[in-house]
């Protein structure tokens, strides 16, 4: 079948962007041809470190033709209308006047011929070139393309021939500048045009070949030492590790996002195990895994006992004679030396206590608006405190943690290894003498910091945790600082999912509101007011992302927050699992289809008669024994879920509800709502807006999805 195969050969794509850039390349040509009109049956992309590769098989030889017939004006419109019609027409479009119900109108028959194929992808490869979305580009020589990296080559081949285009220069002072600059793999000039050559691995395979189709490019690029797939690449840097690992009587410790990492940083991974110095097994497992993994992208082993080992594994993107062991040296060099430097900080922090740290805090600018972090810490400690006791912690123990939790910022190590704010803390609190709960809040406080992040559970580390984010949610919306829907630079979306998670995870009942009070008394020198119900709205509508990626529907959080008056997320969460078990039981999903009816003919009819029907009813004027017996069962229905709401009984009021259902059923056959009589007509409209008033009162049903038989 007829076959795309586009290569894009450039210097070294940052790992973290290749992914999305192979993504966006068959999005964006893909795009284009469905565009055009061209089919295809697949379409794959593929990227390494140093090309993005595209192949769609079934593209036909050229586009359909099209015949398409345009309505114009009308025959007697003014001359300057039916001359712009025209004049938008395709050359030989054939076009006549036609007698229609409405007048004469101008049509236009459009018969246009489908361009070759080739034409289309010419067009369509330039376009995605000039337009590709580099998270972060450059221009490079005197090439108008922005790329990620100087591109090298392009390889555009369709049904075995090249697709023709360039990437231009700019003009300059009215004559086409050549770059100065070579290609070091392809020995030519800008610009660059397109063609069926390609070249293999920088080191091991450089010399330039020819390709015909995929599958030539795919295993000829494979023989040149080159490993298209990243899947392919990542799958054999975890075989070869794992082999290695266990050679060693070792666990490889599991590292999805480092693995994904380093198959982005090879075209032939070459895995190899080194060594850690004895001397240096003395520092902190996450010390040593820190160094290894954020700067050096080794993999961590681990002994049968799981403690760190003093081995790691390298990833090498080239073979060597001596089978790598200079290569291997010299990693261990690196890493000793990375080593060294964290020793350093190591024995030199601890020469100072934690807490003789968080004066140095003051001169840290947590936000322009919000003060420092040492202003933060104080907000904190208070908060904790006072949340301590919802989530059965010691408030002193809360409030101390409070204190020391972002001393280490100030300290050597994290100036040197970031990633190690709070977990470093967490040592140098025990090696002060500070208790272990305290210790551990400390490494814990930022946490979760993601959806598959460990949420804390010790009630200490809780309370700090909590704190530090409804600080930050707090201080962010009384100044104005909010999340827009591209923008959140402040990372507040995090921190009420973390909020959220500390909460429900951990089932504390712990109300939001006096919490966000409390947070609010410690900005009282800063201008701004807090919209609390704003930033419950907020919170809501994060919990219903979390939910939904866990199947909730988001329609049952509307139902039950809606009623108002809710910022207790366990109680809320107890009525939405009532409410969702509810509906899917027979009576459950019977008697939202009968609200939603009741409430249809009440809206009616209040829109027809201009009036609301949300009053009492008259007992006395219940004329039908349907609507006696549904107003005793109303009744009935409306003090039992009441009793089981204050008791917080949810499935106990949901079946107070579904006791409704049989005497509902019985009104709708035998009871006529509108009928002649006024006053019996007002009556069953009250009654009916009566059944809505009593399902309501657990859950505002008119905000459900679906209903309708």
């Amino acid at each position: 079948m007829p076959e795309l195969l586009l290569e894009l050969l450039s210097e070294e794509i940052p790992a973290r962007m290749q992914a999305r850039a192979a993504e966006d390349l068959k999005r964006l040509v893909c795009d284009g041809l469905k565009g055009a009109g061209l089919a295809f049956t697949t379409a794959e992309a593929y990227a390494t470190p140093r090309r993005l590769a595209l192949v769609v098989a079934g593209i036909p030889a050229k586009q359909p033709d099209v015949n398409e017939e345009r309505r114009g004006p009308r025959a007697d419109a003014p001359a300057q209308a039916i001359d712009g019609f025209k004049h938008s027409l395709p050359k030989g479009a054939k076009v006549e006047v036609r007698d229609t119900a409405k007048g004469g109108f101008f049509f236009a028959l459009v018969e246009q011929k489908g361009s070759k194929s080739e034409k289309v992808l010419r067009d369509t490869l330039g376009s995605t070139l000039n337009r590709f979305p580099w998270p972060k580009s450059m221009k490079w020589a005197e090439c108008d393309l922005h790329w990620i990296r100087p591109l090298k080559n392009v390889l555009a081949i369709f049904q075995g021939e090249v697709i023709p285009f360039s990437i231009t220069l700019k003009s300059h002072n009215g004559k086409r500048r050549w770059a100065e600059t070579r290609s070091t793999l392809f020995d030519r000039e800008f610009p660059l045009t397109a063609n069926t050559i390609t070249s293999g691995h920088p080191f091991l395979a450089p010399r330039r070949f020819m390709v015909k189709n995929f599958a030539d490019y795919k295993a000829k690029l494979k023989k040149a030492k080159v490993i298209l797939d990243p899947a392919e690449r990542r799958d054999i840097v975890h075989a070869e590790a794992e082999k290695l690992a266990k050679k060693a009587g070792l666990k490889l410790k599991r590292d999805p996002a480092l693995l994904d990492e380093v198959a982005g940083l090879v075209e032939w991974p070459v895995v190899r195990l080194g060594a850690i110095d004895a001397a240096f097994m003395e520092l902190p497992a996450e010390l040593l895994t820190t160094v290894m993994r954020h700067h050096q992208k080794y993999f961590a082993l681990t002994d049968a006992k799981g403690r760190l080992a003093p081995k790691f594994v390298v990833v090498l993107n080239t073979e060597t004679r001596d089978g790598g062991k200079a290569a291997v040296a010299g990693n261990e060099r690196v890493l000793r030396a990375r080593l060294a430097d964290a020793r350093f900080f190591w024995d030199q922090d601890r020469k100072r206590k934690l807490e003789s740290r968080v004066g140095d805090l003051g001169g840290r600018v947590f936000h322009a608006k919000l003060g420092t972090v040492w202003d933060k810490v104080g907000r904190i400690t208070a908060l904790a405190e006072t949340l301590a006791r919802h989530c059965k912690a010691e408030p002193a123990d809360a409030a101390r943690a409070a204190t020391l939790a972002k001393a280490d910022l100030s300290t050597g190590m994290v100036g040197e290894f970031p990633e190690l704010q709070g977990v470093i803390g967490r040592y140098y609190a025990l090696h002060d003498g500070e208790k272990p709960a305290v210790a551990d809040a400390i490494a814990e406080h930022y946490s979760p910091q993601g959806p598959g992040d460990d949420c804390p559970a010790k009630p200490v580390s809780v309370a700090v945790a909590l704190a530090d984010k409804i600080d930050t949610l707090v201080g962010f919306w009384s100044v104005g600082e909010k999340p827009t829907g591209s923008r959140d630079p402040f990372a507040l979306r995090r921190a009420a999912l973390g909020v959220i998670r500390l909460i429900v995870e951990n089932k504390f009942r712990l109300p939001l509101g006096p919490a966000f009070a409390a947070a609010k008394a410690g900005f009282a020198g800063i201008q701004g007011g807090l919209d609390a119900a704003d930033l419950m709205g907020f919170i809501a509508e994060r919990l219903k992302v979390h939910l939904r990626d866990k199947g909730v529907r988001h329609d049952l959080i509307d139902a039950v927050f809606s009623r108002g008056g809710e910022d207790d997320l366990v109680r809320l969460l107890a009525r939405v699992d009532a409410l969702a078990a509810f509906l899917k039981s027979s009576d459950g999903a019977n008697l939202h289809v009968a609200y939603k009816r009741a409430a249809n003919i009440v809206r009616i009819e209040e829109k027809n008669d201009g009036t609301r029907y949300d009053g009492a009813y008259d007992t006395a004027l219940l004329a039908e024994t349907e609507e006696r017996t549904l107003a005793t069962f109303l009744a009935a229905a409306t003090e039992g879920a009441q009793d089981a709401l204050k008791n917080e009984n949810y499935t106990a009021a949901m079946a107070a509800l579904a006791r409704l259902r049989r005497p509902v059923d019985d009104f709708f056959d035998h009871v006529t709502v509108n009928c002649d009589d006024a006053k019996l007509r007002r009556n069953r409209l009250r009654l009916l807006s009566g059944i809505g008033a009593t399902l309501d009162r657990v859950a505002d049903f008119s905000k459900l999805e679906g209903g309708e038989r």
